[in-house]
C-alpha cells in the first residue's frame, strides 16, 4: 500500500514537471515588425485580425512589412430539416495578404461547421465568436510564415 503511494506520488511529481511551452507564443523576437495593414472584405473578421496583428509592430527591427490583404467569409447551409429549417452552416474564412516590400502572396483559410441554434441572437454570438478564433488563427499562421522567411 505504501509503495503505491510512493510511485503514484513520484509520478505526479515528475509529470507535473514538465514545462511544455508553445515555440511562437508571444514571440517578442520577431525579425520583422508590421507597420501598416489594409484588409478589404468582411469588416468584422478585418477588424479582429487588425487587432491580432499589431501586436507584431515592432519600432526597434528594422525589416519594416507593409500589408495588403482581401478577406472572404462564406456561411454555407450543409443541410436543412424536414421542414426546411437549416441545421447546419458551414463557416469559411479564407484571406490573401500581399506582403511588401517582398511582394509574396501567403493565401490561409479556416473553416468550421456550426450547428443551427433556435435562439439566433445566441447563435449570432457563436458566429462571431468563431470569426474571433479564424482571426486568431490566421494571424498566428500568417507570424509563423513570416518568421520563416
Amino acid at each position: 500500500m505504501i509503495r503505491k503511494n510512493i510511485i503514484i506520488l513520484s509520478l505526479i511529481f515528475f509529470l507535473s514537471s514538465c514545462g511544455f511551452t508553445p515555440i511562437y507564443i508571444k514571440n517578442k523576437n520577431t525579425n520583422f515588425s508590421i507597420e501598416q495593414i489594409n484588409i478589404t472584405g468582411d469588416r468584422e473578421l478585418n477588424n479582429f485580425l487588425k487587432t491580432n496583428l499589431y501586436q507584431y509592430k515592432n519600432e526597434k527591427v528594422d525589416n519594416k512589412i507593409f500589408i495588403e490583404a482581401v478577406s472572404v467569409y462564406k456561411k454555407i447551409i450543409l443541410s436543412k430539416d424536414g421542414t426546411g429549417e437549416v441545421t447546419n452552416y458551414q463557416l469559411e474564412a479564407e484571406v490573401t495578404f500581399l506582403i511588401k516590400p517582398m511582394n509574396e502572396e501567403i493565401k490561409i483559410s479556416e473553416k468550421k461547421i456550426m450547428d443551427s441554434i433556435d435562439d439566433k441572437f445566441e447563435e449570432a454570438r457563436n458566429e462571431r465568436s468563431i470569426k474571433q478564433s479564424f482571426a486568431s488563427s490566421i494571424s498566428n499562421k500568417l507570424s509563423s510564415e513570416l518568421i520563416i522567411n
